[in-house]
């Protein structure tokens, strides 16, 4: 692979866009580490909601984020990244609906922004990563040498996690997770600590009416012409 051995690249979007899948796929063609920065945003979610805590309650909300301690490891197949919260394996418990729209909400809060933003540099620190979410790019990793805006219809979104709701075995209401995705998208831009958009510098992909595998040799292509135009 032409890319740089310690890059780190950035897969920004809204909800529902196929960050996670692209993401995972990208870094295994390119043998990275997977970053699921939307899976730490719902661990943080569920904790604060178990512990019956007012996030408006900012010395609350302090000492929760203190005692705060999240692992990310590799899942089997094609499931998604397993998550650790406080030493319980939660990832079922944050791939709902209900969480995504936790995750966006708190993520709102300028402490946990701040807490979860120190424990993914830590984990960049080495290079070799693929970071998805909603700042990685323009906030978290500014200065990462390859940037992805990846979005989609918010039509297509829906149609995507009511199929994925489907093979869990759940009875998802299509037209429920449409508005969920919709004003979830409203919350995520217009929020005024770093609110969802492109990159400057990132190359934007409609995956609307592409498969995974086309937006990931596509990424790799641009991944490619950028080493070797540094190259020359």
């Amino acid at each position: 692979m032409a890319a740089e051995k310690k890059a780190v690249v950035t897969i920004d979007g809204p909800s529902g866009a196929g960050k996670s899948t692209i993401s995972r796929l990208l870094a295994a063609r390119l043998g990275y580490t997977y970053l699921d920065t939307g899976a730490m945003y719902r661990a943080v979610g569920l904790h604060v909601r178990r512990a019956g805590i007012d996030p408006e309650d900012a010395e609350a909300l302090e000492a929760a984020l203190d005692k705060l301690e999240i692992e990310l490891s590799p899942a089997e197949g094609d499931d998604d990244v397993r998550v650790r919260l406080n030493g319980e394996d939660v990832s079922a418990a944050i791939r709902t609906p209900k969480m995504g729209l936790e995750a966006s909400r708190i993520s709102a809060y300028p402490q946990v922004r701040r807490r979860l933003t120190e424990l993914q540099r830590l984990m960049a620190a080495q290079g070799g990563l693929v970071a998805e979410g909603r700042d990685m790019g323009t906030v978290v990793f500014p200065g990462a040498q390859h940037k992805f805006y990846l979005d989609a219809s918010p039509e297509e979104r829906a149609r995507r996690r009511c199929e994925q709701l489907r093979q869990r075995g759940d009875e998802p209401d299509y037209q429920e997770i449409l508005a969920q995705i919709i004003r979830r998208d409203q919350d995520d831009s217009q929020r005024a600590l770093a609110p969802l958009r492109p990159a400057d510098d990132a190359v934007i992909v409609d995956s609307s009416q592409m498969g995974p595998e086309a937006v990931v040799d596509f990424m790799l292509a641009n991944i490619d012409g950028f080493a070797m135009l540094g190259e020359n």
